[in-house]
């Protein structure tokens, strides 16, 4: 089961960073300002997508989770602005699984470049 979440090409990550990543800065990294990456949170741990702006970038099917800990929109497979939230605490089982899921994904294929302030 582990190698279902394998990239299809391989991917060279660095090592994961602790860097702590205040709720404001993360915010200015949607992919709508040249000089931020595109960042997308996850359970607290920051993921880099920038390199993937065609997805995560304005206009993008995924912009809707960029610049915030986006779990409980993950978890509930919802693109709704308002589910796009870092509470999870209400997420069900499978939910949770969907979740978790996500993150192993995001995890194979992006850089960790921090954790959200707080989380």
């Amino acid at each position: 089961m582990a190698g279902k979440f394998e990239p299809k090409e391989p991917v060279n990550l660095d090592p994961p960073k602790e860097d702590i990543i205040t709720k404001e800065y993360l915010s200015k990294c949607d992919g709508t300002q040249e000089k931020f990456p595109i960042l997308v949170a996850i359970k607290g741990t920051v993921f880099d997508v920038t390199n993937k702006k065609d997805t995560y970038g304005p206009g993008g099917s995924y912009h809707v989770f960029t610049g915030k800990d986006a779990s409980a929109g993950l978890g509930k497979s919802s693109l709704k602005p308002e589910d796009a939230h870092s509470d999870f605490s209400g997420l069900n089982e499978s939910e949770m699984e969907t979740l978790n899921n996500w993150y192993t994904f995001f995890s194979k294929r992006y850089n960790i470049v921090g954790k959200v302030e707080g989380a």
